[in-house]
């Protein structure tokens, strides 16, 4: 079966609209209408005239599409496609976390369940973090989850003392100092760039360090040549369709003799399952009514303060 004409066909009929994150397989990014990070596919979902979003991602990202889209129906390609950030952050022990520290505002990265986003006053993404943050007076005391290494960072650029909450993403923990090191040595020219999500020593090291849309923006500023990338391979995909004359060189993970770090969660979803998502279209993603009327404030209150 030719996947690519029947996903094309079967998207035409169904007036279906498909967006994958950067850390899709190359593929679903080649065949995607729109291809960005948390906060573009946030924006596309709000005003999308389609009928059907097939969101190629994780969970999380299927249920911010449905709080916004509420009358679309949102498919997700494989419905095991969750996110180990948005695990370590459960919704009633965030909850607790929030009635034990009172007075505060509560930030909420978009890598969390819209149980969680239910609890919060403005959800972030790293891309508009620190400009949100900036926007709230200085003596503001401020809870923010789940990522400790994206708040540790915000914290250290933006002189605050946010309380964490103690999450991350496996796939950014497992960026290794010693193995940029050794990649350092081989290529001594090459910028490193790191998303915010890895740990602190991670980010000592970088030349440059932002959201997956703010590395590959960087790339095409500077003229260097040569880029170490520490953040999840599938963006280095559109890094070398964007700029062919330049060189990306994947970041390795501590524990593994492979050469990139990939997000197991992201390559569930296939080219075979967007086509059987499609043609069926299951699995759905709902959202509790109840939970999407609080969790839409804080979505669309980052939204407002990312323009």
């Amino acid at each position: 079966m030719n996947f690519v004409e029947e996903i094309n066909r079967l998207r035409k009929e169904k007036n279906a609209v498909i967006m994958a994150h950067y850390y899709q397989e190359s593929a679903i990014q080649d065949i995607a209408d729109y291809v960005g990070d948390s906060l573009a596919l946030a924006q596309w979902a709000a005003k999308t005239d389609a009928s059907i979003i097939v969101m190629c991602g994780v969970h999380f990202m299927g249920e911010t599409a449905k709080i916004l889209s509420p009358d679309k129906k949102v498919l997700i390609p494989d419905a095991e496609a969750g996110c180990s950030l948005a695990d370590s952050c459960p919704a009633d022990k965030f909850a607790e976390f929030i009635k034990q520290n009172p007075g505060h505002t509560v930030i909420s990265y978009v890598n969390t369940s819209a149980a969680v986003k239910a609890l919060t006053d403005i959800v972030v993404t790293s891309t508009n973090a620190r400009k949100i943050v900036d926007s709230l007076p200085k003596d503001e005391k401020i809870i923010f989850g789940p990522d400790r290494n994206l708040g540790n960072y915000i914290n250290s650029v933006t002189g605050r003392n946010m309380l964490l909450w103690d999450g991350a993403c496996t796939v950014h923990e497992q960026f290794s100092v010693e193995k940029i090191v050794e990649l350092k040595k081989q290529y001594p020219n090459a910028k490193v760039l790191a998303h915010p999500e890895c740990k602190k020593a991670v980010l000592l090291l970088a030349d440059f360090v932002g959201s997956t849309q703010a590395i590959l923006n960087y790339a095409g500023k500077t003229d260097d040549k040569e880029f170490i990338v520490a953040t999840e391979s599938g963006i280095l995909h559109k890094m070398r369709l964007a700029y062919p004359d330049k060189n990306f060189i994947p970041a390795p993970p501590a524990d593994s003799t492979c050469a990139c770090n990939e997000c197991a969660y992201m390559r569930l979803n296939t080219m075979e399952k967007l086509y059987n998502c499609l043609k069926n279209e299951t699995p759905e993603v709902t959202v509790d009514e109840a939970v999407a009327r609080e969790a839409v404030k804080p979505i669309l209150r980052m939204l407002e303060l990312s323009k």
